[in-house]
């Protein structure tokens, strides 16, 4: 006899865990209570959870430390409401098919899909793969106390599902991050006269040159690396002549190289001095050959490249991008997720596992 619950009754217990977490603020370093929601969801369904922080995570029932492990990851942190809400930003309200919210398209929806998804095998015996569902922390400001912070503790992991929302689609490669804080030097003098040499022209020379510079190599779901100057300050006053300029650059790295190797490029083609600011911010992209890919291209999965950042990030081991909603809703003013995209979102997580398991068998 078949007990297991319908996609209909994950979705129903999956909206109201999001509309509780959504009139739940939860910015970034500030996640205590929404922390303490999904701890209660699981030990109302007596599953034992762990808690560091404002991370919490649960095992499967049957984890059997000899087989591999999936982590099901997503973050319950947001940013903080922008002025153009015209909607209460802390209530979750259903109008035309809609959830509004803040956090319900980014990551609410991917995370509470990715809970319903843990609970549909929690019970389950005989898995071929463990499943860890983690909601972590601090995902928005790239924070070192989120997911980072428990990776040691929930290893070794085979590969991570992220829920970010990507309308289902596969992100198998994701653009890293690396913040350059570039000093251009020059020597002092009078504006009046003909003396000194401007730190502010030689940032223009090398700002040029960071615009028009090209890599070698590109990636191929991702293109070549990105690079922006973002903010620029020299000088103290009038009449003299700056001795150093500061720029800083946004560069958004691919697989194609390291953030180690992107830069050093870059400080061997600018005669200003560089410092990063952090390499933890990795690009990645995942193997062709992993079983999860070939699971999800018999379902016809579509495939693409992320140009934005997520705990990917700060993972050392395989990875990808999936969950329901749409990138380009995030951090907008009455953000929202449709309320059938919760619904796929738990059967296109459940189905992409299921078809994994039955091709492990």
């Amino acid at each position: 006899m078949n007990t297991q619950p319908s996609i209909d009754s994950y979705y129903k217990e999956a909206l109201i865990l999001l509309s509780n977490l959504i009139e739940t603020p939860s910015l970034s370093r500030e996640e205590d209570n929404t922390a303490e929601i999904i701890v209660d969801f699981f030990a109302n369904r007596k599953i034992i959870s762990f808690r560091v922080g404002n991370n919490v995570w649960a095992k499967n029932k049957d984890f059997d430390p000899e087989k591999r492990t999936i982590l099901l990851n997503s973050h319950h942190d947001t940013v903080k409401p922008n002025s153009g809400y015209s909607l209460n930003p802390f209530s979750a309200i259903i109008k035309d098919d809609k959830l509004y919210g803040l956090g319900s398209n980014d990551a609410g929806g991917c995370l509470v899909s990715l809970i319903m998804t843990f609970i549909h095998f929690y019970h389950q015996e005989s898995l071929p793969y463990n499943l860890i569902i983690a909601a972590t922390a601090e995902e928005e400001n790239s924070g070192t106390d989120g997911v980072e912070s428990i990776l040691a503790q929930l290893k070794p992991i085979e590969f991570a599902m992220v829920g970010e929302p990507t309308d289902m689609k596969m992100a198998v490669a994701e653009k890293g991050l690396m913040v350059l804080d570039c000093y251009a030097k020059g020597i002092a003098g009078h504006a009046a006269h003909e003396a000194g040499h401007n730190a502010i022209y030689q940032a223009m020379e090398d700002i040029n040159r960071i615009r028009g510079f090209s890599f070698e190599k590109e990636s191929e779901y991702l293109g070549s690396v990105k690079m922006t100057t973002t903010m620029i300050n020299a000088g103290y006053q009038h009449n003299v002549i700056p001795d150093e300029c500061h720029f800083v650059v946004d560069v958004r790295t691919t697989d194609a190289y390291s953030n180690q190797e992107v830069f050093e490029i870059i400080k061997q083609n600018i005669k200003s001095s560089v410092q990063p600011r952090s390499f933890r911010l990795n690009p990645s992209r995942l193997p062709h050959d992993m079983a999860i890919v070939h699971a999800s291209n018999r379902l016809g999965i579509e495939k693409f490249g992320s140009l934005t950042c997520s705990d990917q990030a700060v993972m050392d081991f395989p990875t990808f991008k999936m969950g329901p909603g749409k990138s380009e809703r995030s951090h907008t003013a009455d953000e929202y997720i449709i309320l059938n995209e919760i619904k796929d979102g738990i059967n296109g997580y459940i189905s992409l596992l299921t078809q994994l398991f039955n091709q492990s068998k």
